[in-house]
């Protein structure tokens, strides 16, 4: 098998990610903003259904423009007519669902006629509900988090954990980035969607986890960074079938549903596809920048402890980090290392007496 050397781009792809992550959240931020739907901004939410063949929902939104910060989005195929109306409530009138919906209803008749429009659907949320869900959503995925955080700790070791917490963070940022930049509607489907991707994703990971610590007893003589290659090679096809499998799914729900399971689907797509990236080329060269860091601390410290030269340590760094077939510490070397170590440290023992 022909070992794929994922890690030789670990520093590109990962300062790709950080690159579309703050410009798209910035972007955002700066611009449109998020479109926060009636869950988590407080207002009214109308669905209607309008007789005209044609009518559009630029023509609709024509309509209601009178009224303040209205969006008017097309649901279901052409032939239904049928049309999403939202308004935000600032909490200056009262009865707000009643007053605003009687109005909506005797606009869009006076321009399409009185028997041509039908509400079919009315959903009212109140600021204290509004607040109140993005409240506990930001607490819920928190917990999520940090419960994820022990299970991967107790799993494995506190490497393995942070690495994967760091994964589920990107994915999560990734996922707020394209839906604040395509204004995808940010509803509890959304949120739903997330915390199933958080899922999805974790199990990739671990997965190439497992594998990892599999071969670190079967792979003794290779490097670390050899065996974070391997293990991804080894678990590609899997994790290229699971998630190419997965998007078929999602795909047909996308296609042939409706509303707010529309919504889902489209956001399950979109962190099926990070999720699937974040696996392979962000939780492993994570991880692999944490042990080669640990080693640096452990080898400064026994530098400091017994005088122990930096060049050997180095040398061993380098033979953890690449393939030993092609780096690999000659018996010679080594034991010429040995020997310099221990001369320093009779020294050092000579001058403390």
């Amino acid at each position: 098998m022909k070992v794929i050397q994922f890690t030789r781009i670990r520093f590109v792809m990962i300062a790709v990610s950080i690159v579309v992550i703050i410009g798209g959240l910035a972007g955002t931020l700066l611009n449109q903003g998020f479109n926060l739907g009636v869950d988590f901004e407080a207002g009214l939410s109308m669905r209607v259904a309008i007789a005209d063949p044609n009518v559009t929902a630029d023509t609709v939104r024509a309509t209601l423009a009178d009224i303040d910060s209205v969006q008017v989005q097309s649901i279901g195929p052409l032939e239904d007519r049928q049309f999403t109306v939202r308004i935000r409530d600032a909490g200056e009138i009262e009865n707000f669902s009643s007053v605003m919906s009687d109005r909506v209803v005797s606009l869009l008749s006076g321009v399409y006629g009185a028997g041509s429009v039908t509400e079919l659907e009315n959903t009212f949320v109140g600021p204290r509900f509004s607040q109140d869900l993005t409240r506990n959503t930001i607490l819920l995925t928190s917990m999520a988090m940090v419960l994820i955080l022990a299970y991967v700790w107790f799993r494995f070791r506190l490497a393995y954990a942070v690495s994967s917490i760091v994964t589920l963070v990107h994915d999560v940022a990734f996922m707020l980035v394209l839906i604040g930049t395509f204004q995808i509607e940010v509803s509890t489907a959304t949120i739903a969607a997330i915390l199933t991707i958080i899922g999805y994703s974790l199990n990739d990971t671990i997965v190439i986890f497992d594998r990892i610590r599999e071969n670190e007893k079967v792979m003794r003589e290779s490097g670390f960074e050899t065996i974070i290659n391997a293990s991804i090679t080894q678990s590609l096809s899997r994790t290229l079938i699971t998630s190419i499998t997965t998007l078929l799914a999602v795909t047909a729900i996308f296609i042939f549903a409706t509303g707010t399971v529309q919504l889902f689907a489209l956001n399950l797509m979109i962190g099926v596809v990070v999720g699937t990236y974040s696996s392979v080329f962000v939780a492993s060269p994570v991880l692999l920048g944490w042990r080669r860091a640990a080693r640096r601390r452990k080898a400064k410290q026994d530098a400091d402890r017994h005088g122990t030269p930096v060049t050997a340590r180095k040398l061993e760094d380098a033979r953890e980090a690449a393939p030993a077939a092609e780096k690999q510490v000659s018996a010679a070397e080594k034991q010429r290392v040995l020997e310099e170590i221990t001369r320093k440290r009779a020294t050092s023992k000579k001058k403390k007496k």
